[in-house]
């Protein structure tokens, strides 16, 4: 798990009381730094309103399974209109972070244009992960590995010629598997997405709330430098 000092939250909440609190337990993917990021960010969010939250850390399938049956209170983040696949999941705006799905290869190099331009290619992806999923469907070569970290490894052993991940999650997670010497990302990355925390039906007052502080902070440009303190700390740690 990549650690996060907390101190840089601290600086950018505003203080509140240490009394009883209500407590939001989120899905959370297992293994992904944005995620892990995204968790942060919503610490704060979830300060403002006098909430703490707990996470709960599964595969990215599991987590859905979890958070729409109402098992767990919503996920940490996802990509858009994940809703018209799991309507008991509340898409809150704004977004809260992004993502940048980027080629990971060893020796392969080639120019990236987007998607279309990997389709021959023998690909890995995590399950589970929504914009992994959404971009490689119908390609013919995909396989979808339990973890990023297990990706990384496939693809070291030649399981395929190419992985795709978050640009600052597979950066992160070949650094901490000490790999840099051998797996690289390629340029520009394949898009970038904004992604949305999402709440359980159930909580859809909540999520309204939730929503106001999100705007608030995006406003501020609070969020744009809460996401870049806690990327700079995740990339930093050894």
């Amino acid at each position: 798990m990549w650690r996060i000092f907390l101190v840089c939250i601290s600086m950018l909440v505003t203080a509140i009381p240490s009394h009883a609190q209500s407590v939001i337990r989120l899905a959370r993917i297992a293994g992904i730094p944005d995620q892990f990021v995204g968790g942060e960010i919503l610490r704060a969010v979830y300060a403002r309103l006098n909430i703490s939250i707990e996470f709960a850390d599964v595969p990215g399938k599991r987590a859905l399974a979890l958070s729409s049956s109402g098992e767990l209170d919503g996920e940490v983040h996802r990509i858009a209109n994940l809703a018209q696949t799991y309507p008991t999941l509340v898409q809150i705006s704004p977004p809260i972070n992004y993502i940048e799905p980027s080629v990971f290869t060893t020796t392969l190099r080639f120019n990236v244009r987007g998607w279309d331009s990997i389709r021959d290619y023998r690909i890995g992806i995590v399950r589970g992960v929504g914009s992994s999923e959404a971009g490689t469907r119908g390609m013919s070569h995909v396989t979808a590995a339990t973890s990023l970290e297990s990706m990384i490894r496939m693809l070291d052993a030649g399981r395929f010629e190419l992985m795709v991940t978050d640009l600052f999650s597979g950066n992160a997670a070949v650094k901490k598997l000490e790999l840099q010497s051998r797996i690289a990302p390629l340029s520009p990355p394949l898009q970038r997405i904004y992604i949305y925390h999402y709440l359980h039906e159930r909580h859809r007052d909540l999520a309204r709330k939730v929503g106001a502080v999100i705007q608030e902070m995006d406003a501020s440009g609070e969020l744009a430098r809460l996401r870049e303190a806690l990327v700079k700390q995740v990339l930093s740690e050894p």
